[in-house]
């Protein structure tokens, strides 16, 4: 019989630095349904399965004994019975074959969504042990003057063998299997490890999702010191906010951001004009750049709408000493507008694409 252990929950202040565990090839896997409807209808299901169950209706509870060729099917019927609400409500518990849960266990319980997700994401958790996580660069430049790189803009990329793994994918992965903050520290040191590597000149645009982080002075700390360790300015770093529209604890927010102001930092807020509350960021969070969504520069020089907002919100930043960035320029005639409009800088295709090394020279775009 394998040897296995349970997945834990990761405690205390060491919740950014450990993965949870591989999932176990053998165990008892322990679920506790939130409702007598929701309990009956996933054991009708799961009695047409040929697993090894100890059905408890009276705690609204069962026991699956499964081997690693089980797992795929339990979890489907799980998913194909159950609401998306009854999966979150669902607890689980996974443990060693034939060990009832102790006290202990308490920490390790979870929602059956995250349980599925955790075993579907084995591999983000591959790549994250492995340390597969890498970074690209995107230039920014000066919007009067394109040749002249301002910094750039590190975005992450996942390694499987000869391709990289896009954001979308390890976010969304990471978002529902719970581990956000694993690849949101992963992303960061990559980003300052390559920075230091290639002794940037310019400053660097690093994101960070505020969910991910939960105390500033604990989940922070090993970031700052992987900075200090390699000699890397911290003037030259700006912690850029991703997802600024989805924002909803302000207050962790900004403590998180002065913790970085107090250790010399520069803070970017992403998105601006993508949310109803976003211009509200402005002086609740007061950053020291705004990046212009790229759903208002596209084709911002024949759309009227956009052309009048996008206007006041340069003539707000320019106002309050905020610098600008026009994300994701990708004509002449987007570029040209901004150059009129007033924006400090710009960033997109047309002045060059991610690259896993620095791009150091722009082809100018033709005025």
């Amino acid at each position: 019989m394998d040897q296995v252990s349970h997945l834990p929950e990761i405690r205390g202040c060491n919740r950014c630095e450990a993965l949870p565990s591989k999932f176990p090839t053998r165990g008892d896997l322990y679920l506790w349904f939130p409702i007598g409807h929701t309990f009956n209808k996933a054991i009708a299901r799961l009695k047409e399965l040929s697993v090894e169950m100890n059905i408890v209706p009276v705690d609204a509870r069962v026991t699956i004994s499964y081997s690693s060729e089980e797992t795929q099917a339990v979890f489907a019927v799980l998913g194909e019975t159950l609401t998306d609400a009854e999966l979150q409500d669902t607890r689980s518990l996974i443990t060693e074959p034939k060990r009832f849960p102790s006290f202990a266990d308490l920490p390790c319980v979870m929602s059956l969504r995250r349980l599925i997700a955790l075993f579907h994401s084995q591999w983000l958790l591959d790549l994250l042990a492995e340390k597969r996580i890498t970074s690209h660069f995107q230039p920014i430049v000066s919007a009067q003057d394109p040749g002249q790189i301002f910094a750039y803009e590190s975005l992450m990329r996942g390694i499987d063998g000869d391709t990289f793994v896009s954001p979308f994918r390890l976010l969304t992965a990471a978002k529902s299997a719970a581990v956000l903050f694993h690849l949101d520290l992963a992303a960061r040191q990559s980003a300052i490890r390559q920075m230091s590597h290639y002794g940037f000149p310019e400053k660097v645009f690093i994101n960070f999702t505020p969910t991910s982080i939960y105390d500033p002075s604990f989940c922070l700390s090993s970031t700052v010191r992987l900075i200090d360790s390699l000699g890397v300015a911290h003037e030259k770093i700006v912690f850029e906010i991703t997802e600024s529209e989805q924002i909803q604890d302000l207050l962790r927010l900004q403590e998180i951001l002065r913790f970085y102001r107090g250790a010399g930092f520069q803070v970017a807020l992403d998105d601006i004009g993508s949310g109803y509350s976003s211009l509200n960021l402005l002086h609740q969070l007061r950053p020291d750049y705004v990046k212009l969504d790229m759903e208002l520069t596209r084709h911002v020089y024949h759309d009227t709408y956009k052309a009048t907002i996008t206007t006041k919100i340069l003539e707000i930043t320019q106002e309050l000493g905020i610098a600008t960035v026009a994300e994701g320029i990708e004509t002449p005639e987007e570029w040209q507008w901004f150059r009129r409009a007033g924006a400090t800088f710009v960033q997109g295709y047309l002045f060059g694409r991610p690259a896993p090394e620095p791009q150091r020279a722009i082809a100018l775009p033709v005025q």
